[in-house]
């Protein structure tokens, strides 16, 4: 179980306050979509949620374990546990959707592996095992560059299993994707959840949340207004947060 107590975040030399005391909890299995309008604060709850952000104050914890302690940033080895998929994934263009999956993020990689491209034969097979899951092993010797958006994305979900993640925060991951590359994504996080035990929380449109989430946060003005298991949002509960 993942626990957040009184998240707070300010910006601007702590001048703006974009978060407001969030308290929530969350289990291992759970696919949840955050929905509220532009500026509300979605985006940065799922950058502090992956500890890429500090926190102004507040506590985070991991099955019992303290992993923010009246704010800060977390330590590098909870941050390796998590992913954070950007709209546009950052991956090397000139790269094939295999050596990006096995290169990783930066952060993540030894600087000898970035620089030569060495793989041990364990991981190159765990690298395309993935890939295959995701339906892109026809792609795995594809530049990174000339994949769509939506095999952009989901080599980024490749990647981040590889390297361990067990929690993944999505900031509108299917934004100016077409129908059904949306879909595929959705359904491969989906598939995270439910075979693989993993944990996602994806900034959504509401209809997209509706359909694919087992639970639904509420945001507005940097605050968790609802928190929804199960079923769709009712007219007013989409008024109480500006969606209508």
């Amino acid at each position: 179980m993942m626990k957040v107590n009184h998240l707070k975040k300010i910006v601007d030399g702590n001048k703006k306050v974009v978060l407001r005391g969030i308290s929530t909890q969350f289990e291992q299995g759970e696919i949840i979509g955050v929905v509220g309008p532009s500026g509300s604060g979605k985006s940065t709850l799922l950058r502090c949620l992956a500890l890429r952000e500090g926190w102004n104050a507040g506590d985070y914890s991991w099955d019992g374990d303290q992993v923010i302690k009246n704010g800060g940033k977390g330590s590098q080895k909870y941050r390796s546990k998590c992913a954070y998929l950007e709209q546009n994934p950052s991956l090397y263009p000139d790269k094939t959707a295999l050596k990006n999956v096995l290169i990783g993020q930066a952060g993540q990689t030894p600087l000898l592996r970035r620089v030569t491209g060495m793989v041990r034969s364990d991981d190159y097979m765990g690298a395309m095992d993935e890939l295959e899951k995701f339906g892109l092993l026809d792609k795995a010797h594809v530049k990174a560059g000339k994949l769509s958006g939506g095999e952009r994305q989901r080599v980024a979900i490749c990647r981040a299993l590889v390297h361990g993640a067990g929690f993944i925060a999505a900031d509108e991951p299917v934004i100016g994707l077409d129908p059904h590359s949306a879909e595929r994504v959705l359904t491969t996080l989906r598939s995270l959840c439910g075979d693989q035990g993993k944990t996602v929380v994806a900034a959504l449109p509401i209809e997209l949340a509706e359909r694919y989430c087992t639970r639904i946060w509420g945001l507005y003005d940097g605050e968790l207004k609802l928190d929804v298991s199960g079923r769709r949002l009712t007219e007013g509960e989409k008024r109480s947060i500006d969606l209508v």
